[in-house]
């Protein structure tokens, strides 16, 4: 059996001093990436899971470090607002209703605890353990509110200090069975159609695919005998009708195409960006922990919260980069040329993120990007920098962008080297559809990161292979879809 540790923010959240279990706080997780090896089960107990804060990276890394956590980054992003579980509420609603016909006499307004899908009350098992079965923490509270019937009025996962003083032996006994029982995840149940939705935004000024590449992957789609549709942020409650998604907006962890995603894996739908290839891909700290475990040969990288800043400079010279951990589209990365400029930036940067990266600046006249998909390259681009500026793309202070010059390759006439490590650097984040963007110099080849949801502009990536390229990825999902059937 694998080893287990449980995480806190502070050694004093954890009062049962007597129980077997290992007790580490979230700094000292965060701070000692290499403490634990692979398949660690690690029950996440921090304090403040609100997004970029200190138990949300310690799940975060916890995946990076190939650690078994509850909760998943999944699961504290989908209870992060009511309208990311909205859609799932009517089958807990009627678990929950017909619990609550035992209940005498019938309370208006009352609150469930749930320890690893046991509830505190014992009418409420079966309703604790479907609750479990989707969003899988440590502690959930349910409030139940009654007006013609019973309703869920928010689903939420309490912080350690947060357990009331009458369930905390209760809850000691659910974290012994927890930690010796078996990890396995609940089975889902796929719901095989045979249409694709394409989600898409008209009005995006930086869309990943644009009207012309949209319809290519149409009339390839179509030519295989796949019906596709072009869906938007307002067609969610339609996404049953379908048997796969194809995200073509760029993805974010707290907008819609998340909610998208994770609405359609659990609807069974065969999806791309599957919601764990956004939550990697977005998030750079993430990535640089997955890339320097595996050995994936990156610009020296260190991850830095406010505490680590003096020693920044000491470890990289000036001009260095500075990122956030979930910009988009060049935005979020600052190169800094003197202390007083890396002061400024990165004490602001954290001001909205517990982590940032500070990073190693390459200079190169272009950026490679492979396309890969399911674990083969698909196409290689040259993006130069764009004029007068060090990036590929300027942004303006109007919300305008300028992008530099491009060069799209066969993947047989781009360098094997570049290929070859763009590849394997993929496989570590799943078998979707990725860009992965690196920098070639006279040291080597080396990744800088992979995006969830790359470009595929008509004119610009499909310049090599033309129509093939929306006919490759289009017979990748018909190849799942068959897997499903």
């Amino acid at each position: 059996m694998h080893g287990s540790a449980i995480i806190v923010r502070f050694m004093k959240d954890f009062k049962w001093a007597a129980s077997p279990f290992q007790v580490i706080t979230a700094r000292h997780y965060l701070d000692n990436p290499t403490m634990f090896p692979p398949k660690t089960r690690i029950v996440n107990l921090g304090r403040n899971y609100e997004y970029l804060g200190h138990a949300y990276y310690c799940s975060l890394l916890a995946e990076a470090r190939q650690h078994r956590v509850i909760p998943s980054v999944r699961t504290l992003l989908e209870l992060r607002t009511k309208r990311l579980y909205a859609p799932l509420l009517g089958d807990l609603e009627a678990v929950l209703a017909a619990a609550c016909r035992r209940q005498e006499p019938p309370r208006p307004r009352f609150g469930i605890h749930i320890f690893f899908g046991h509830s505190d009350m014992p009418q409420f098992q079966r309703f604790g353990r479907r609750v479990y079965e989707l969003f899988r923490a440590p502690i959930l509270r349910v409030d139940v509110h009654r007006s013609e019937a019973h309703r869920i009025r928010s689903i939420r996962i309490l912080d350690i200090d947060q357990l009331p003083e009458d369930l905390e032996n209760l809850f000691e006994e659910r974290l012994r069975e927890f930690v010796r029982a078996d990890w396995s995840s609940p089975r889902k149940e796929p719901t095989p159609r045979h249409m694709l939705a394409i989600l898409h935004d008209p009005k995006a000024p930086l869309p990943p695919s644009n009207e012309q590449a949209l319809r290519r992957f149409i009339r390839a789609g179509e030519s295989m005998g796949l019906g596709v549709e072009l869906v938007q942020r307002k067609d969610l409650s339609r996404l049953a009708e379908y048997d796969a998604l194809f995200i073509r907006e760029t993805t974010g962890l707290t907008d819609h195409t998340y909610q998208f995603a994770q609405r359609a894996e659990r609807e069974g739908l065969v999806v791309i960006d599957d919601p764990a290839s956004i939550m990697r891909c977005t998030n750079k700290v993430y990535l640089a922990e997955l890339l320097r475990r595996r050995g994936i040969p990156t610009p020296k990288t260190l991850v830095v919260s406010r505490r680590h800043l003096p020693r920044v400079l000491d470890e990289l010279p000036l001009p260095l980069i500075l990122k956030i951990p979930d910009g988009s589209f060049s935005r979020g990365v600052h190169k800094v040329e003197s202390r007083s400029q890396f002061e400024e930036v990165a004490s602001r940067l954290l001001d909205d993120s517990d982590l940032i990266l500070a990073q190693e600046f390459m200079y190169t006249q272009f950026d490679w990007r492979v396309g890969v998909l399911n674990g083969k390259a698909l196409f290689v681009c040259q993006y130069h920098m764009a004029r007068h500026h060090w990036q590929i793309v300027s942004h303006g202070p109007d919300g305008s962008a300028r992008f530099g010059g491009f060069e799209t390759f066969a993947v047989d006439d781009a360098p094997p080297e570049v290929v070859n490590t763009a590849v394997k650097a993929a496989a570590l984040i799943g078998d979707g559809l990725y860009g992965v963007d690196l920098k070639q110099t006279d040291r080597g080849v080396f990744v800088i990161e992979i995006n969830d949801n790359p470009s595929i502009d008509h004119g610009v990536e499909d310049r090599a292979l033309k129509d093939k390229l929306y006919e490759l990825i289009m017979q990748e999902f018909l190849r799942r879809l068959d897997r499903h059937w």
